[in-house]
């Protein structure tokens, strides 16, 4: 094992520094005389991105987080985990930003989807395994955000308020897992928590991280969260990304010579970013990885989605359809065609393929007449130009040129082609659109700088969509649209150009649509062609969900409705057909007035790339809906315990304190549309046995279903005299099962010893006394429980 004590001391103090700032977006500067080379790192989430775009070079694109959550099973995770290790291996990239164990603290948190549940326990447990997944390819994580960072609105300046108490048991709880586990990394968020600056905060940072829990990794800044050199260098902050408005370098080379920043300290960074590159392999003399087998990533994107699925209406066995009972079936919505597979922001890929619900129900009911109607359209924004319709579709960046299907193209760090950015002052696509439609054709473009759009020769439209002095952040999180409107002939070709022009040296961080839509009738005439639709087939399936503009990083939500007109699209469409399946495509809740007159409701999160395959799967009883709520879902947005997200005077208060998720909504005693871990199967169980002592329950359950099935048993801790200061109950463990029919299984799930502990202001504390243990298949549906009694 290389000697890290040996190489710090070889390194005179610039060099120290050095390694400590990005050299450019996404990486780390190389030492060549100790052998050090390059530490990459890319977003990660759901796909590994790597430093740049490149349509020749795609992204697995997995599930959302939410989505992985909702599956409650650590091994899937550490499988996801898997993938997306062997993805950055692919791309050359040594630390996946990432997994994101922000709570749900409110179901408006715009990030939503990115974070694993409102519960600190399971949200912990699905982010080990995740890490355990990635790092067996010698491959860094980085938990995020640390901490605090539950919501979007000014979270570069909210100085978020959170007592002792809280931050203990909720919101440090499942980084103190990861850390537990062996993370190699962590993020600080952008947020103040108490006053101070996450990427300055010592007292979390330091004290508690490092030297209470004993972290031997990385703290690396949320990109261009720290802002000061001294406090950032004092604070814990180990390395400030990326190199634009770096505040370290000369500056902090300078801090350390004045006395402000002790050597020593410059040295405990410098150790923690060479121990990163000796697990990375970034440093010769590293422990030797022997990474796990290849995986293949469409059928691990695609398991995790029907594994996630969570079916929360059933009403007369309505699912799974049976093939052969069917002869017409009607998709209707937006997203069944254009799925939204992910959520916006920094989280986003470019996955190999996407499969629609439309296209993967068409492919599973061969034999089934399936037709389709949009019904009502949420998107803002007209989908990217794709499919057979277009030929030749070419785009040229400087001296590169490549084809793209769709015309849409985003990217934050390396150009494709490896295009240097001063020598890129624009980009220009070229296509030729073949229209099946006669009629009165829509484009749009989207994107940064000034366009010209060319249509058959004419000049359609010429200008900015933003005014001059618009940030690279706003351009990427809160893009514009321009539309016209040009009438074609079907079947007649028109040259379709499309000329980008930008500021040289601004290439870095890129995104460009262009959108086509076809003639279409008027929005009530969609809604009247669905219900027609609907009235005349055996099964409606109808995908509703939300868009990038309601769910994305960058901004929190306004409301929880579904937008536009999906809820009038399904209330219309249940009334023409009693045999209705909504579809939710969201990363979190929506409301739907509608749930009490479908016969079935399947939530899909964000389902990556394999989103229409797995549905198929789960319609049709190929696959069972194995996922169960990670958080609660509201019948409206006034019972929610925790709603609003503005901060007042630049702070915003988590005055609820430990009372966070299902926690809150117990103490409220308000019934919500769908409880913490709800979830239909397929299948029946039946709970048989629960045996406890104060540190294991034992529980043993039967199939008695007649179809092999899958369950997740939750196991709550409860006090048997009410506490007005603790939860009324709280999930204590969980463990996935399955069986066959008439097959009787026995699960184990621990409990140690902080299952009966709270925070006070001595430390961790047993709480004495009588205890009901409840094994449950969901937070309101208890199987079996018992009591035990704590010793002080």
């Amino acid at each position: 094992m290389t000697d890290v004590e040996q190489l710090v001391k070889q390194l005179d103090l610039a060099e120290k520094v050095s390694l400590l700032a990005g050299q450019d977006f996404w990486s780390l500067p190389a030492i060549e005389r100790i052998g050090l080379r390059s530490l990459v790192m890319s977003d990660g989430p759901v796909g590994v991105r790597g430093t740049g775009w490149a349509p020749d070079d795609p992204s697995v694109a997995l599930p959302s987080p939410t989505a992985l959550a909702a599956a409650w099973d650590r091994e899937l995770a550490a499988t996801a985990g898997r993938l997306l290790g062997q993805e950055a291996r692919r791309k050359g990239v040594d630390v996946v930003l990432g997994p994101t164990v922000n709570l749900h603290r409110t179901p408006l948190g715009g990030r939503h989807f990115e974070c694993y549940s409102e519960d600190p326990l399971l949200s912990g447990e699905i982010a080990v395994g995740f890490m355990r997944g990635v790092q067996e390819h010698g491959v860094g994580t980085t938990v995020k955000h640390l901490v605090g960072n539950d919501f979007e609105t000014d979270r570069m300046e909210v100085d978020v308020r959170i007592g002792e108490r809280a931050l203990r048991e909720i919101y440090l709880a499942p980084f103190e897992r990861v850390v537990a586990a062996g993370g190699w990394g962590l993020m600080s968020a952008y947020n103040s928590v108490n006053g101070t600056s996450m990427a300055s905060n010592g007292r979390i940072q330091q004290e508690i991280l490092k030297d209470e829990w004993g972290f031997d990794g990385i703290v690396v800044s949320d990109w261009r969260a720290a802002r000061s050199t001294v406090g950032a260098a004092l604070g814990g902050l180990d390395i400030a990304m990326p190199a634009l408005d770096n505040p370290w370098g000369a500056a902090l080379v300078e801090a350390v010579r004045s006395g402000e920043v002790p050597e020593e300290l410059i040295d405990d960074k410098v150790r923690r970013v060479l121990r990163l590159a000796l697990r990375v392999g970034a440093l010769p003399g590293g422990p030797a990885v022997d990474p796990p087998p290849p995986v293949d990533g469409d059928a691990v994107a695609h398991e995790v989605a029907t594994r996630s699925f969570v079916l929360v209406r059933n009403e007369n066995f309505t699912l799974p359809l049976e093939p052969a009972g069917l002869t017409r079936v009607a998709i209707l919505g937006a997203l069944a065609l254009d799925a939204r597979v992910l959520g916006g922001g920094s989280a986003q890929v470019s996955p190999p393929h996407t499969i629609s619900p439309l296209e993967g129900l068409g492919r599973a009911l061969s034999g089934v007449d399936v037709e389709y109607a949009i019904g009502a359209d949420p998107r803002p924004f007209l989908p990217a130009a794709r499919g057979p319709q277009w030929s030749g579709s070419t785009v040229t960046i400087g001296s590169h040129s490549f084809g793209l299907d769709p015309i849409a193209m985003r990217w934050i760090g390396s150009l494709p082609g490896g295009l240097d950015p001063q020598d890129v002052d624009g980009l220009v696509v070229e296509s030729t659109f073949t229209p099946d439609e006669s009629g009165d054709h829509i484009f749009a473009i989207s994107g940064f700088g000034t366009f010209q759009l060319t249509i058959d020769n004419q000049i359609r439209y010429e200008g900015s969509l933003h005014p001059a002095d618009t940030g690279r952040a706003e351009l990427l999180l809160h893009p514009r649209e321009q539309r016209v409107t040009v009438p074609l002939t079907a079947g007649t070709p028109v040259r379709v150009l499309l000329r980008q022009t930008i500021k040289r040296g601004t290439a870095h961080s890129m995104a460009t649509t262009l959108g086509h839509r076809p003639p279409s009738p008027d929005p009530d005439g969609m809604i009247e062609e669905a219900v027609r639709l609907a009235a005349e087939s055996d099964v409606a399936v109808v995908v509703v969900g939300t868009t990038e503009q309601v769910e994305s990083e960058g901004f929190d939500r306004t409301s929880l409705s579904l937008p536009g007109r999906q809820d009038e699209l399904v209330a219309k469409v249940a009334a023409a057909n009693p045999r209705t399946v909504v579809v939710v495509n969201a990363g979190s809740p929506v409301l739907m007035p509608w749930a009490d007159d479908v016969a079935a409701i399947l939530l899909t999160w964000f389902p990556g790339q394999e989103a229409g395959a797995a549905l198929a799967d789960v319609l049709l009883g190929v696959a069972e809906p194995g996922g169960r709520l990670p958080t609660t879902w509201p019948k409206s947005e006034a019972d929610c315990p925790v709603l609003e997200i503005a901060p007042r005077d630049g702070s915003l208060a988590y005055d609820e304190g430990i009372f966070v998720g299902y926690r809150g909504w117990l103490r409220s005693g308000v019934q919500p549309r769908f409880a913490f871990g709800h979830g239909l199967g397929y299948t029946h169980w039946q709970y048989e046995e629960l045996a406890v002592n104060t540190t294991e329950a034992v529980v043993t359950l039967t199939n008695t279903g007649v179809r092999t099935g899958r369950e997740v048993v939750q196991l709550y801790v409860a006090p048997a005299t009410p506490d007005d200061s603790r939860p009324t109950q709280w999930l204590a463990g969980f463990e996935n099962v399955e069986a066959h029919p008439d097959e009787t299984v026995t699960v184990r799930i621990p409990l140690p010893p902080r299952t009966f502990q709270s925070w006070t202001t001595t430390g961790w504390q047993t709480s004495p006394g009588e205890y009901r243990i409840i094994a449950a298949h969901a937070l309101d549906d208890a199987r079996l429980e018992t009591r035990i009694t704590v010793e002080p």
